[in-house]
Protein backbone atom coordinates (compact mmCIF):
# COMPACT_ATOMS: atom_id res chain seq x y z
CA UNK A 1 0.00 0.00 0.00
CA UNK A 2 1.47 3.54 -1.17
CA UNK A 3 2.52 5.75 1.81
CA UNK A 4 0.58 8.94 1.73
CA UNK A 5 3.25 11.99 -0.01
CA UNK A 6 4.70 13.81 2.75
CA UNK A 7 3.84 17.42 3.17
CA UNK A 8 5.29 20.46 1.14
CA UNK A 9 6.11 23.83 2.12
CA UNK A 10 3.65 26.64 0.58
CA UNK A 11 4.69 27.21 -3.03
CA UNK A 12 4.70 31.02 -3.04
CA UNK A 13 7.91 30.77 -0.23
CA UNK A 14 10.24 29.77 -3.85
CA UNK A 15 12.26 32.98 -4.30
CA UNK A 16 12.10 34.05 -7.91
CA UNK A 17 14.44 32.86 -10.72
CA UNK A 18 14.89 29.25 -9.08
CA UNK A 19 14.79 26.69 -12.06
CA UNK A 20 13.59 24.39 -9.29
CA UNK A 21 10.06 23.35 -9.19
CA UNK A 22 10.08 22.49 -5.60
CA UNK A 23 8.48 24.09 -2.69
CA UNK A 24 11.20 26.63 -2.46
CA UNK A 25 13.32 26.63 0.73
CA UNK A 26 15.95 28.75 0.46
CA UNK A 27 17.52 30.78 3.20
CA UNK A 28 19.99 33.45 2.67
CA UNK A 29 23.57 34.15 4.08
CA UNK A 30 22.81 36.22 6.88
CA UNK A 31 20.10 34.02 8.19
CA UNK A 32 22.63 31.24 8.08
CA UNK A 33 24.17 31.72 11.91
CA UNK A 34 22.60 30.35 14.75
CA UNK A 35 22.32 33.88 15.81
CA UNK A 36 19.46 35.17 12.86
CA UNK A 37 18.43 31.75 12.23
CA UNK A 38 14.53 31.04 11.63
CA UNK A 39 14.16 27.38 12.29
CA UNK A 40 15.30 25.71 16.42
CA UNK A 41 17.94 23.88 17.55
CA UNK A 42 17.48 19.96 17.09
CA UNK A 43 17.34 18.35 20.49
CA UNK A 44 19.19 14.72 19.02
CA UNK A 45 20.32 12.99 15.94
CA UNK A 46 17.25 11.03 15.28
CA UNK A 47 15.05 14.37 15.30
CA UNK A 48 17.29 15.92 12.90
CA UNK A 49 17.33 13.30 10.41
CA UNK A 50 13.54 13.51 10.08
CA UNK A 51 13.79 16.67 9.04
CA UNK A 52 17.02 15.85 6.69
CA UNK A 53 14.59 13.60 4.92
CA UNK A 54 12.11 15.28 4.85
CA UNK A 55 13.74 17.90 2.33
CA UNK A 56 15.13 14.91 0.52
CA UNK A 57 11.73 13.17 -0.28
CA UNK A 58 9.93 16.74 -0.98
CA UNK A 59 13.09 18.11 -2.75
CA UNK A 60 11.78 21.63 -0.57
CA UNK A 61 14.98 22.98 -0.84
CA UNK A 62 15.13 26.10 -3.48
CA UNK A 63 18.81 26.43 -4.77
CA UNK A 64 19.97 30.17 -5.47
CA UNK A 65 22.58 29.16 -8.07
CA UNK A 66 21.39 27.11 -11.45
CA UNK A 67 24.00 24.36 -11.75
CA UNK A 68 25.74 22.12 -9.39
CA UNK A 69 24.37 19.30 -7.17
CA UNK A 70 21.12 18.75 -5.34
CA UNK A 71 19.89 17.43 -2.37
CA UNK A 72 19.97 14.29 -2.85
CA UNK A 73 22.14 10.93 -1.53
CA UNK A 74 25.16 12.57 -1.11
CA UNK A 75 23.53 15.13 0.80
CA UNK A 76 22.13 12.63 3.33
CA UNK A 77 25.32 10.86 3.35
CA UNK A 78 27.10 13.99 4.95
CA UNK A 79 24.27 14.65 7.17
CA UNK A 80 24.95 11.15 8.27
CA UNK A 81 28.63 12.00 9.33
CA UNK A 82 27.59 15.19 11.08
CA UNK A 83 25.06 13.58 13.14
CA UNK A 84 27.70 11.11 14.27
CA UNK A 85 30.41 14.35 15.59
CA UNK A 86 30.39 16.45 18.33
CA UNK A 87 30.45 19.23 18.23
CA UNK A 88 29.92 19.76 14.61
CA UNK A 89 33.01 21.03 13.40
CA UNK A 90 33.58 19.20 10.00
CA UNK A 91 36.66 20.14 8.24
CA UNK A 92 36.48 19.60 4.49
CA UNK A 93 39.55 17.03 4.48
CA UNK A 94 37.97 15.12 6.53
CA UNK A 95 34.67 14.86 5.16
CA UNK A 96 36.70 14.35 1.84
CA UNK A 97 38.60 11.44 3.19
CA UNK A 98 35.81 9.87 4.72
CA UNK A 99 32.92 9.89 2.14
CA UNK A 100 35.86 9.25 -0.83
CA UNK A 101 34.06 12.41 -2.70
CA UNK A 102 36.11 15.66 -4.24
CA UNK A 103 36.20 18.71 -1.98
CA UNK A 104 34.36 20.74 -4.42
CA UNK A 105 31.30 18.51 -3.82
CA UNK A 106 31.63 18.24 -0.08
CA UNK A 107 31.74 22.46 -0.28
CA UNK A 108 28.62 22.43 -2.56
CA UNK A 109 26.68 19.91 -0.29
CA UNK A 110 27.82 21.77 3.29
CA UNK A 111 26.34 24.85 1.48
CA UNK A 112 23.48 22.86 0.18
CA UNK A 113 22.71 22.01 4.29
CA UNK A 114 22.64 25.90 5.12
CA UNK A 115 20.08 26.86 2.63
CA UNK A 116 17.96 24.61 3.73
CA UNK A 117 18.25 25.70 7.19
CA UNK A 118 19.79 22.07 8.67
CA UNK A 119 22.89 24.05 9.63
CA UNK A 120 23.63 27.18 11.18
CA UNK A 121 27.11 28.52 12.03
CA UNK A 122 28.42 29.09 15.21
CA UNK A 123 31.92 30.09 14.32
CA UNK A 124 32.76 30.78 10.47
CA UNK A 125 36.34 28.72 9.62
CA UNK A 126 39.28 30.99 8.76
CA UNK A 127 43.04 30.48 8.22
CA UNK A 128 45.50 31.98 10.69
CA UNK A 129 49.31 32.62 9.86
CA UNK A 130 51.18 30.46 11.08
CA UNK A 131 48.47 28.36 12.62
CA UNK A 132 46.58 26.66 10.31
CA UNK A 133 43.19 26.47 8.73
CA UNK A 134 40.14 26.41 11.20
CA UNK A 135 37.18 24.28 10.25
CA UNK A 136 33.77 25.94 10.68
CA UNK A 137 31.54 25.33 13.39
CA UNK A 138 27.56 24.11 13.03
CA UNK A 139 24.58 23.88 15.18
CA UNK A 140 22.15 21.24 13.34
CA UNK A 141 18.94 22.97 13.07
CA UNK A 142 15.32 22.56 12.00
CA UNK A 143 13.90 24.60 9.40
CA UNK A 144 10.34 26.56 10.71
CA UNK A 145 8.97 25.30 7.18
CA UNK A 146 9.17 21.32 8.66
CA UNK A 147 7.26 22.29 11.61
CA UNK A 148 4.57 24.47 9.41
CA UNK A 149 4.71 21.37 7.06
CA UNK A 150 3.99 19.15 9.85
CA UNK A 151 1.86 20.95 11.75
CA UNK A 152 3.72 20.98 14.94
CA UNK A 153 3.33 22.86 17.82
CA UNK A 154 5.76 24.91 19.49
CA UNK A 155 6.87 26.87 22.37
CA UNK A 156 9.59 29.04 23.11
CA UNK A 157 12.86 27.63 24.82
CA UNK A 158 15.98 28.53 26.71
CA UNK A 159 17.84 25.37 24.75
CA UNK A 160 16.56 25.08 22.04
CA UNK A 161 14.91 28.11 20.55
CA UNK A 162 11.41 26.69 20.45
CA UNK A 163 10.57 23.12 21.56
CA UNK A 164 7.46 20.78 20.02
CA UNK A 165 5.05 20.81 22.37
CA UNK A 166 2.10 18.67 19.88
CA UNK A 167 0.91 17.49 16.90
CA UNK A 168 -2.11 19.19 15.22
CA UNK A 169 -3.15 16.29 12.57
CA UNK A 170 -3.41 12.97 12.02
CA UNK A 171 -1.26 13.29 8.29
CA UNK A 172 1.31 15.11 10.35
CA UNK A 173 1.82 12.18 12.84
CA UNK A 174 1.49 9.72 9.86
CA UNK A 175 4.10 11.67 8.13
CA UNK A 176 6.54 12.12 11.37
CA UNK A 177 6.26 7.73 11.58
CA UNK A 178 7.31 7.63 7.76
CA UNK A 179 9.93 9.84 8.78
CA UNK A 180 10.98 8.00 11.81
CA UNK A 181 11.63 4.90 10.17
CA UNK A 182 14.04 6.41 7.97
CA UNK A 183 15.46 8.35 10.78
CA UNK A 184 15.72 5.44 12.83
CA UNK A 185 17.61 3.34 9.80
CA UNK A 186 19.80 5.48 8.97
CA UNK A 187 20.62 6.14 12.86
CA UNK A 188 21.29 2.04 13.44
CA UNK A 189 23.38 1.94 10.26
CA UNK A 190 25.51 4.92 11.62
CA UNK A 191 25.83 3.18 14.84
CA UNK A 192 26.42 -0.01 13.79
CA UNK A 193 28.92 0.51 11.28
CA UNK A 194 31.03 2.98 13.60
CA UNK A 195 30.35 -0.12 16.83
CA UNK A 196 32.49 -2.47 14.12
CA UNK A 197 35.25 0.06 13.58
CA UNK A 198 36.12 1.17 16.64
CA UNK A 199 35.03 -1.69 19.29
CA UNK A 200 38.27 -2.97 19.45
CA UNK A 201 40.08 0.76 20.12
CA UNK A 202 37.54 1.62 22.94
CA UNK A 203 34.78 0.37 25.11
CA UNK A 204 33.84 3.50 26.27
CA UNK A 205 30.48 4.54 25.38
CA UNK A 206 31.14 8.74 24.70
CA UNK A 207 29.99 9.95 21.28
CA UNK A 208 32.38 10.00 18.71
CA UNK A 209 34.64 13.21 18.20
CA UNK A 210 36.67 13.47 14.87
CA UNK A 211 40.48 13.77 14.53
CA UNK A 212 41.84 17.52 15.49
CA UNK A 213 38.77 18.15 17.61
CA UNK A 214 36.43 18.47 14.76
CA UNK A 215 32.83 16.96 15.72
CA UNK A 216 28.75 17.99 15.89
CA UNK A 217 26.69 20.01 18.21
CA UNK A 218 23.29 19.24 20.03
CA UNK A 219 22.81 21.41 22.84
CA UNK A 220 22.26 24.80 23.78
CA UNK A 221 24.35 27.83 21.35
CA UNK A 222 25.56 28.67 24.76
CA UNK A 223 27.57 25.67 25.54
CA UNK A 224 28.75 24.79 21.68
CA UNK A 225 31.28 22.37 22.80
CA UNK A 226 31.53 19.18 24.55
CA UNK A 227 34.70 18.86 25.89
CA UNK A 228 35.68 15.54 28.24
CA UNK A 229 35.39 16.42 31.69
CA UNK A 230 38.94 16.32 33.97
CA UNK A 231 37.49 12.94 35.78
CA UNK A 232 36.99 11.05 32.64
CA UNK A 233 40.68 11.65 31.87
CA UNK A 234 41.42 10.63 35.44
CA UNK A 235 39.43 7.44 35.62
CA UNK A 236 41.06 5.99 32.34
CA UNK A 237 38.52 6.55 29.62
CA UNK A 238 41.01 8.71 27.71
CA UNK A 239 41.84 5.39 25.23
CA UNK A 240 40.69 6.91 22.24
CA UNK A 241 42.69 10.01 23.23
CA UNK A 242 45.97 7.70 23.18
CA UNK A 243 44.92 6.11 20.06
CA UNK A 244 44.68 9.23 18.27
CA UNK A 245 48.06 10.16 19.75
CA UNK A 246 49.42 6.60 18.71
CA UNK A 247 48.04 7.17 15.16
CA UNK A 248 50.06 10.99 15.20
CA UNK A 249 53.01 10.32 11.84
CA UNK A 250 56.38 10.75 13.85
CA UNK A 251 58.34 13.58 12.29
CA UNK A 252 61.22 12.42 9.94
CA UNK A 253 64.73 14.60 10.23
CA UNK A 254 63.08 17.10 7.57
CA UNK A 255 60.12 17.82 9.64
CA UNK A 256 62.31 18.22 12.57
CA UNK A 257 64.23 21.01 11.36
CA UNK A 258 61.33 22.87 10.10
CA UNK A 259 59.82 22.47 13.47
CA UNK A 260 62.93 24.45 15.17
CA UNK A 261 62.77 26.54 12.82
CA UNK A 262 59.02 27.42 13.23
CA UNK A 263 60.07 27.90 17.02
CA UNK A 264 62.88 30.38 16.46
CA UNK A 265 60.76 32.62 14.14
CA UNK A 266 57.89 32.71 16.94
CA UNK A 267 60.02 33.23 19.70
CA UNK A 268 63.34 35.44 18.73
CA UNK A 269 62.23 38.91 18.27
CA UNK A 270 64.67 40.14 15.20
CA UNK A 271 63.79 36.60 13.51
CA UNK A 272 60.15 37.44 13.42
CA UNK A 273 58.73 37.27 9.29
CA UNK A 274 61.89 35.23 8.16
CA UNK A 275 61.08 32.44 6.19
CA UNK A 276 60.78 29.09 7.96
CA UNK A 277 62.68 26.88 5.48
CA UNK A 278 65.35 28.87 5.54
CA UNK A 279 66.04 29.38 9.42
CA UNK A 280 65.01 25.43 9.06
CA UNK A 281 68.10 25.26 7.14
CA UNK A 282 70.13 27.05 8.66
CA UNK A 283 69.65 25.07 11.70
CA UNK A 284 69.73 21.74 10.11
CA UNK A 285 72.75 20.51 11.84
CA UNK A 286 71.56 21.54 15.20
CA UNK A 287 68.28 19.84 14.95
CA UNK A 288 70.01 16.86 13.57
CA UNK A 289 71.43 16.71 16.65
CA UNK A 290 68.55 16.82 18.74
CA UNK A 291 68.65 20.18 19.95
CA UNK A 292 65.40 22.01 21.00
CA UNK A 293 64.42 25.79 20.64
CA UNK A 294 65.87 27.20 24.04
CA UNK A 295 68.94 25.51 23.69
CA UNK A 296 69.54 27.60 20.48
CA UNK A 297 67.96 30.88 22.35
CA UNK A 298 70.86 29.87 25.14
CA UNK A 299 73.16 29.44 22.65
CA UNK A 300 72.26 33.36 20.53
CA UNK A 301 72.17 34.87 24.18
CA UNK A 302 75.66 34.47 24.85
CA UNK A 303 76.58 37.75 23.13
CA UNK A 304 74.46 40.84 22.45
CA UNK A 305 72.64 41.18 19.45
CA UNK A 306 73.59 43.86 16.78
CA UNK A 307 71.34 47.29 17.02
CA UNK A 308 70.46 46.59 13.02
CA UNK A 309 70.10 43.29 11.34
CA UNK A 310 69.89 43.55 7.18
CA UNK A 311 69.92 39.37 6.74
CA UNK A 312 67.98 37.86 9.69
CA UNK A 313 69.30 34.37 8.50
CA UNK A 314 72.61 34.72 7.77
CA UNK A 315 73.11 36.78 11.00
CA UNK A 316 71.62 33.08 12.53
CA UNK A 317 74.11 31.27 10.65
CA UNK A 318 77.11 33.06 11.78
CA UNK A 319 76.40 33.09 15.47
CA UNK A 320 75.52 29.38 15.46
CA UNK A 321 78.85 28.41 13.78
CA UNK A 322 80.31 25.35 15.40
CA UNK A 323 78.02 25.23 17.84
CA UNK A 324 77.22 22.08 17.61
CA UNK A 325 80.57 20.87 18.05
CA UNK A 326 80.89 23.11 21.26
CA UNK A 327 78.19 22.09 22.71
CA UNK A 328 78.33 18.43 22.00
CA UNK A 329 76.16 16.98 24.74
CA UNK A 330 73.32 16.81 26.50
CA UNK A 331 74.75 18.07 29.55
CA UNK A 332 76.51 21.00 28.29
CA UNK A 333 73.38 22.09 26.62
CA UNK A 334 71.20 21.95 29.36
CA UNK A 335 74.19 24.14 31.75
CA UNK A 336 73.95 26.65 29.03
CA UNK A 337 70.02 26.80 28.89
CA UNK A 338 69.88 26.68 33.02
CA UNK A 339 72.30 30.12 32.48
CA UNK A 340 70.19 31.62 30.34
CA UNK A 341 67.04 31.29 32.33
CA UNK A 342 68.74 32.68 35.37
CA UNK A 343 70.17 35.91 33.13
CA UNK A 344 68.48 39.43 33.36
CA UNK A 345 68.38 39.30 29.80
CA UNK A 346 66.11 36.38 29.65
CA UNK A 347 64.15 38.42 32.36
CA UNK A 348 63.38 41.13 30.05
CA UNK A 349 62.48 38.87 27.26
CA UNK A 350 59.89 37.48 29.43
CA UNK A 351 58.51 40.98 30.13
CA UNK A 352 59.17 42.47 26.73
CA UNK A 353 55.38 41.30 25.89
CA UNK A 354 54.01 43.60 28.23
CA UNK A 355 56.32 46.29 27.81
CA UNK A 356 56.99 46.40 24.40
CA UNK A 357 54.86 48.88 22.04
CA UNK A 358 51.05 47.56 21.00
CA UNK A 359 51.31 45.53 17.78
CA UNK A 360 48.21 45.40 15.42
CA UNK A 361 46.56 42.19 14.67
CA UNK A 362 47.04 40.26 11.75
CA UNK A 363 43.12 39.47 10.95
CA UNK A 364 41.35 42.01 8.96
CA UNK A 365 38.41 41.34 10.98
CA UNK A 366 40.14 42.15 14.14
CA UNK A 367 41.78 45.34 12.48
CA UNK A 368 38.43 46.55 11.41
CA UNK A 369 36.90 46.08 14.83
CA UNK A 370 40.26 48.20 16.41
CA UNK A 371 40.06 51.13 13.82
CA UNK A 372 36.41 51.48 14.66
CA UNK A 373 36.72 51.30 18.47
CA UNK A 374 39.47 54.17 18.28
CA UNK A 375 37.19 56.24 16.12
CA UNK A 376 34.54 55.72 18.59
CA UNK A 377 37.93 56.76 21.27
CA UNK A 378 38.43 59.96 19.52
CA UNK A 379 34.61 61.24 19.40
CA UNK A 380 35.28 60.84 22.89
CA UNK A 381 37.87 62.68 23.78
CA UNK A 382 36.77 65.42 21.44
CA UNK A 383 33.32 65.81 22.75
CA UNK A 384 34.68 67.01 26.28
CA UNK A 385 37.88 68.66 24.99
CA UNK A 386 36.26 71.14 22.34
CA UNK A 387 35.45 73.70 24.94
CA UNK A 388 39.50 73.41 26.28
CA UNK A 389 42.11 75.84 25.26
CA UNK A 390 45.49 76.03 25.92
CA UNK A 391 45.71 76.50 29.36
CA UNK A 392 44.13 73.62 31.29
CA UNK A 393 40.58 74.60 33.17
CA UNK A 394 40.79 72.67 36.28
CA UNK A 395 42.78 70.92 39.08
CA UNK A 396 42.28 67.50 37.29
CA UNK A 397 43.86 68.85 33.61
CA UNK A 398 46.69 70.65 36.00
CA UNK A 399 47.44 67.29 38.07
CA UNK A 400 47.37 65.40 34.34
CA UNK A 401 49.54 68.01 33.04
CA UNK A 402 52.11 67.75 35.71
CA UNK A 403 52.46 63.87 35.66
CA UNK A 404 52.80 63.99 31.95
CA UNK A 405 55.74 66.26 32.70
CA UNK A 406 57.19 64.27 35.08
CA UNK A 407 57.34 61.37 33.49
CA UNK A 408 58.71 62.71 30.20
CA UNK A 409 61.65 63.94 32.43
CA UNK A 410 62.44 60.56 33.67
CA UNK A 411 62.08 59.22 30.19
CA UNK A 412 58.92 57.63 30.13
CA UNK A 413 56.68 59.93 27.71
CA UNK A 414 53.83 56.82 27.43
CA UNK A 415 51.00 59.12 28.73
CA UNK A 416 51.30 61.44 25.72
CA UNK A 417 52.47 58.55 23.05
CA UNK A 418 49.15 57.53 23.96
CA UNK A 419 47.02 60.40 23.55
CA UNK A 420 48.78 60.75 20.37
CA UNK A 421 47.87 57.25 19.22
CA UNK A 422 44.49 57.44 20.23
CA UNK A 423 43.07 61.04 20.49
CA UNK A 424 45.55 62.49 17.54
CA UNK A 425 47.87 66.07 18.17
CA UNK A 426 45.37 68.24 18.50
CA UNK A 427 44.02 66.67 21.26
CA UNK A 428 47.00 65.76 22.80
CA UNK A 429 48.06 69.17 22.73
CA UNK A 430 44.75 70.02 24.36
CA UNK A 431 45.61 67.96 27.18
CA UNK A 432 49.07 68.49 27.73
CA UNK A 433 50.29 71.76 26.06
CA UNK A 434 52.15 72.04 22.93
CA UNK A 435 54.88 72.58 24.21
CA UNK A 436 55.38 68.93 25.54
CA UNK A 437 53.91 66.98 22.79
CA UNK A 438 56.64 68.43 20.27
CA UNK A 439 59.39 67.79 22.72
CA UNK A 440 57.53 63.61 23.04
CA UNK A 441 57.57 63.48 19.03
CA UNK A 442 61.02 65.11 18.53
CA UNK A 443 62.52 62.55 20.63
CA UNK A 444 60.39 59.84 19.44
CA UNK A 445 61.59 60.93 15.45
CA UNK A 446 65.60 60.61 17.29
CA UNK A 447 65.11 57.72 18.70
CA UNK A 448 63.17 55.48 16.57
CA UNK A 449 66.08 53.83 15.69
CA UNK A 450 67.41 53.03 18.51
CA UNK A 451 66.60 49.71 20.58
CA UNK A 452 66.23 49.47 24.31
CA UNK A 453 67.28 46.39 26.83
CA UNK A 454 69.99 45.38 24.21
CA UNK A 455 73.17 47.03 25.83
CA UNK A 456 74.71 44.84 28.87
Amino acid sequence: MPSAPLPACAPEAQPPGTTTGGPGLHVPDPAQWISTTTGRIAPDTYTWMQAVHWVSDTQAHAPARSHGPRFGRTTIRIAQLLAQLTPCRPGIGYLVRMLKLSERTVQYHLSILRESGLLSYTAKGSRVRQVGGRASEFVRTIPAKFDEAIGLRTTESESFIRKVVGVGTDEGRRALAQLGKKAARTVRRTKRRTTRKAGTRSSSGSPRCTPMGVGAVTSSPAAPTNNPSESDFGNGNDQQHQGERKRRRQLNRVGRRHQLGLELVRQVAWLSGSPVPRVAWAVRHLADAGWTAHQVIAVLAQRTPATRIHRPVGFLTARLAGAELLYDTEAKREAITAWWRDSPQATRDRHAEWSGTWQAPRSTAVRTLVQGAWARARETFRQPLAVLDDQPTSEEHREARTTAWRQYLSGRPSLVTSALAIAGREQAEQIYGRDLVERVLRLRATTSHLRTGTAR
